[in-house]
Parts: structure tokens; C-alpha cells; sequence
């Protein structure tokens, strides 16, 4: 009884931030991403064995326990509770990225484990029941089961509140070039600082312009307008989302020096003729948006900085599958 899985990571052009249901992490808005390639991803085995007598995890192979365990045991549960299944389960996942630095660690994650783990326990999901399985481990990890560009629909119930392709992966070819400026875990975790979002001044405000900006997110995916999704759409979304964690009680400042450096970069390059654009999620590392015709320019650009430790180079991709 056994399954695996790959789940790709995903960048949000438009973020969700805030629980308006923390059991069943339902979102405060809907959002739209963009799902990646097997470069940003995660596999994942999953193994239920009549000889075990608890749930054992392995990430990048170590063995994890805590609170950890806990989280992935809690979503093993919930498999076992929709198979029947009594059996405990080895889990062995392996990212080919850092977690905790702002790529959505938790949304590859959590999806992969959602697909193995229900296709081991003998379960046949479709795509929006998957998506709904995956969204009660990590809210993001509901937009890692589809491909392509996803828009994760603000339901008020669990069976409305699941992510769906808008438009397939070889509808436009956009890539995201992440540079990773720091490999530490980032302080608070994504799940802590959505509970804290209420507390920005300027929360309810962000709210209220939610559904207009997914409807010009797709208007503008649609006609491959990227110097209005840049301008217009994901440098502003990424910087209004910080500013609800900036202006929070307690403050969420995820961004480090390095993260700071490339976002003036970045603007810097578009002056020069580059067309690029930044946004960053819970998290320093930063992703940059550009066409694929511009993806030499840019990783040439961050070759040239001392303080880039890594670049992670991705597509559109297909979504979550066995293997």
C-alpha cells in the first residue's frame, strides 16, 4: 500500500492572507497563481505498513518529529478517515528547494502528500476533491494540484473552496526565476502570521478590492497583457500583501537585506530595457516574473550578485501526478 507523488510549488499573482475558517482553511479571498515545474517541487512516498505503531516522516532524508509529525499525521488522518484505513504510515519526502524561505515549501508539500497518501490508502480522488484534501493540510497547497494558471475559489463551505485551471500551462509562456538571498527559516510561520492579518489597520480595505483584482488578473492573463500584469498586478499585490504584515500586531518583517537590494534592482533593470518583475511571498527569497524570451537576461543579472546564493529557474508547469 504504497504511492508517489510529485507536486510542483506555485507563485500567487494575487495572495490570499487570512482565515475566515481556520479548521478548514477557507480563505478571506480567493487568489491566482501560477503552477511550476518539477525544478521547484516536491516527491513524496507514502507508505502505510501494518507493522508500524506510529506515523514516521523523512524530509530530505531525516527523520522529523514534533510538530512536524504532528501536521503531516493530523493529514494522514484525514485520509484515514475518508478509506477506512487503520494503518500508521512511513512518509519520505524530499524538496528540491529550501523550505521555509518563501517558495511555498508547505504547498508542494502538502500536495504531494495528499495525492500519495490517498492513492496508497486506495482512494481514487478527482482533481477539485484533491484540491480540497490538500487545502486542509496548507491553504496554498490546494493551487499545487492543478496546472498552468490557477485561480483558488473563495468558497464559504469546504466543497466550494478548491483551486481550478483558468488557463492551461502552454497558454503563455511566463517563467519564474527565483533567487534565493537566504537559506534561513524564516521566524514565524505562514500559518501564525495569517492569524495575526485582522490586526493591520488596513486589512478590511485590502479586502474590499479583492474581487475586482481577480477579475483583472485573468482579464489581463487572457490577453497576455504582461507589462499591465506587472505594473498592475504583481509588484502592487506583493507589496500590499507586506503591508498587512508590516502594519500587523505583532509586525511580520519577512524581507531581508538581500530581499530589499533585488526589488530596487529589479526596477533598476526595467529602467535599462529588461522587463521584470518581483513578488515575494511569507518569506525573503524572491521570485521574478519574466518572459521567456528575458530568462538568460535575468539570470545573467543575478550571476552578477554576490549575495544571491542560489537560482531556481521554472516554467509554467502540469500540476500534481503519481509516479
Amino acid at each position: 500500500m504504497q504511492a508517489t507523488a510529485i507536486s510542483p510549488s506555485n507563485i500567487a499573482f494575487v495572495k490570499y492572507w487570512g482565515k475566515k475558517d481556520e479548521v478548514l482553511r477557507l480563505p478571506e479571498n480567493a487568489s491566482f497563481s501560477m503552477t511550476l515545474d518539477d525544478i521547484i517541487s516536491t516527491k513524496t512516498t507514502v507508505e502505510f505498513d501494518e507493522n508500524l505503531t506510529e506515523d514516521t516522516v523523512f524530509i530530505n532524508n531525516k527523520q522529523v518529529d514534533g510538530k512536524k509529525t504532528s501536521k503531516v499525521s493530523k493529514h494522514l488522518d484525514r485520509v484515514r478517515q475518508m478509506s477506512g484505513l487503520n494503518l500508521k504510515a512511513k512518509v519520505d519526502s524530499d524538496n528540491t528547494f529550501p523550505s521555509g524561505t518563501g517558495i511555498s515549501s508547505s504547498a508542494s508539500g502538502f500536495a504531494a502528500l495528499s495525492v500519495a497518501a490517498s492513492k496508497a490508502a486506495g482512494l481514487s480522488l478527482s482533481e477539485s476533491e484533491l484540491s480540497i484534501l490538500a487545502r486542509c493540510g496548507s491553504g496554498s497547497a490546494c493551487r499545487s494540484i492543478p496546472g498552468g494558471f490557477v485561480e483558488w475559489m473563495d468558497g464559504n463551505t469546504s466543497d466550494t473552496s478548491y483551486s481550478i485551471t483558468r488557463f492551461a500551462p502552454d497558454h503563455w509562456d511566463l517563467m519564474d526565476i527565483v533567487a534565493v538571498v537566504s537559506e534561513g527559516v524564516k521566524d514565524i510561520s505562514s500559518s501564525e502570521g495569517q492569524e495575526m492579518a485582522g490586526s493591520s489597520p488596513f486589512y478590511q480595505t485590502r479586502l474590499m478590492s479583492m474581487t475586482k483584482k481577480i477579475e483583472l488578473v485573468k482579464e489581463l492573463v487572457l490577453k497576455k497583457d504582461f507589462t499591465q500584469l506587472g505594473e498592475s498586478i504583481i509588484e502592487p499585490e506583493a507589496l500590499e500583501l507586506h503591508a498587512i504584515m508590516l502594519t500587523s500586531r505583532p509586525s511580520l518583517i519577512y524581507w531581508t537585506e538581500g530581499t530589499l537590494r533585488l526589488m530596487k534592482l529589479i526596477k533598476t533593470w526595467r529602467k535599462e530595457g529588461l522587463e521584470a518583475y518581483f513578488t515575494v511571498n511569507t518569506g525573503q527569497d524572491t521570485h521574478i516574473i519574466c518572459q521567456q524570451k528575458d530568462e538568460q537576461k535575468v539570470k545573467a543579472k543575478l550571476q552578477e550578485l554576490d549575495f544571491v546564493k542560489d537560482i531556481l529557474v521554472s516554467k509554467v508547469g502540469f500540476g500534481s501526478r503519481l509516479v
